[in-house]
């Protein structure tokens, strides 16, 4: 079967580099396109002619997306390029999926260019990353059965963070206050981040945890139902971006990928019951292309009933979904209770001060769901 070509902007970017080898090992023809062409000794023997458009020239986008039948795009800062490209692809008939973590970029991709999506019948996907695209997908799994949620809690640790040039400009690019999800509303996040303890799977065990909302907020936000919905992340890795001198990533294997460690755990809270599901692997950059690139086959050949601009799990079988991005990721899932009923042996989020979850648990259908799990294994230019 003949695959069809996918074009990639920003493919010669960290995380667009694992995005096109993806794409390679699957068999799709590659286009990569750039905003500036790459050095002739960096391109690669087996990557085909590279386009280059600025995402300011309309017409040099229209040339380099001809004969395309997607459009995966790796080069931030989102907020300055989600726009053009979306906008391109919509020109060219063709489906659009970005990989950012900006909550601005996501809500500007949904609002803005459903409508015309829908119209074209092709697909508008945002946040398709480690950071975004992940957590949606497993906040939706863990809450597929429930009612009204009280309180979605996502925990991301990470061992260490070496963040790519991309990475840092589109965090200088991005000051806008960030967004939760309280009362079941959009609200802009405490200027007092909330700190927490939270007991991770090992190896990384009990670690204290400050506010960190992305793109999944947004997302999550959708279709799911819950009073509450945040985010945290661990102090090293943050300390690391916040440090000038922390290196960029460092390849440790043949394929590009570092060492580092993730595990990303999501707790839905009903009453006194915390329904629990963890995904664990390795670099967030590399993890992001097995993520996307899987988000396009699907849309490329079992396409929604409807175009339009779409967060991931609205898209997709959430439970196949995650069984197919083994063996890049473990997933475990698990039901107990919550702080009120810690002395039973849950484990889970634990907040620094004592803290009261509310909520009735006749709000939720009752759901357990057993561990198990999957064989082992962020966006920017």
């Amino acid at each position: 079967m003949t695959t069809p070509p996918i074009a990639v902007y920003g493919a010669n970017g960290h995380t667009g580099r694992f995005v096109v080898r993806e794409l390679q090992r699957r068999g799709y023809a590659v286009v990569p396109i750039g905003r500036r062409s790459p050095p002739s000794n960096d391109q690669g023997g087996d990557v085909p002619e590279w386009r280059v458009a600025s995402c300011d020239d309309p017409d040099a986008l229209d040339r380099a997306l001809h004969g395309a039948a997607a459009l995966i795009n790796c080069a931030g800062p989102f907020v300055d390029t989600a726009p053009a490209l979306i906008e391109a692809a919509l020109r060219a008939g063709i489906h659009y999926l970005d990989v950012t973590a900006e909550q601005r970029s996501v809500r500007q991709s949904l609002a803005t260019y459903d409508e015309e999506a829908r119209e074209r019948g092709t697909v508008v996907l945002p946040a398709m990353a480690f950071y975004g695209g992940l957590a949606d997908l497993l906040a939706a799994d863990v809450t597929q059965r429930l009612g009204l949620v009280d309180s979605i809690e996502i925990g991301v640790a990470l061992d260490y963070w070496h963040p790519t040039e991309g990475t840092r400009k589109t965090g200088d690019r991005n000051t806008a206050r960030r967004l939760v999800i309280a009362d079941g509303r959009l609200v802009p996040m405490p200027r007092s981040l909330p700190r927490r303890d939270w007991i991770f799977p090992e190896p990384f065990g009990v670690q204290e945890v400050v506010a960190v909302p992305l793109s999944e907020i947004v997302t999550i936000h959708r279709h799911v139902t819950a009073s509450s919905v945040s985010s945290y992340m661990n102090l090293a890795p943050l300390r690391d971006l916040g440090d000038a001198r922390t290196p960029k990533p460092t390849a440790v294997d043949r394929s590009g990928r570092s060492s580092q460690r993730f595990v990303m755990d999501v707790h839905a809270t009903c009453g006194t019951t915390t329904h629990r599901i963890t995904a664990s692997g390795g670099d967030i950059y590399a993890i992001t292309a097995p993520i996307v690139v899987e988000a396009c086959s699907r849309v490329l050949y079992d396409p929604p009933v409807t175009g339009g601009a779409y967060a991931p799990a609205e898209l997709f079988d959430t439970e196949i979904y995650l069984a197919a991005l083994a063996p890049h990721l473990v997933v475990a899932r698990s039901t107990g209770a919550t702080e009120q009923g810690e002395r039973n042996g849950n484990v889970g989020p634990r907040s620094v001060h004592d803290s009261h979850h509310g909520g009735s648990e006749q709000r939720c259908v009752a759901a357990r769901c057993e561990w198990t799990a999957t064989p082992e294994h962020a966006g920017d230019s």
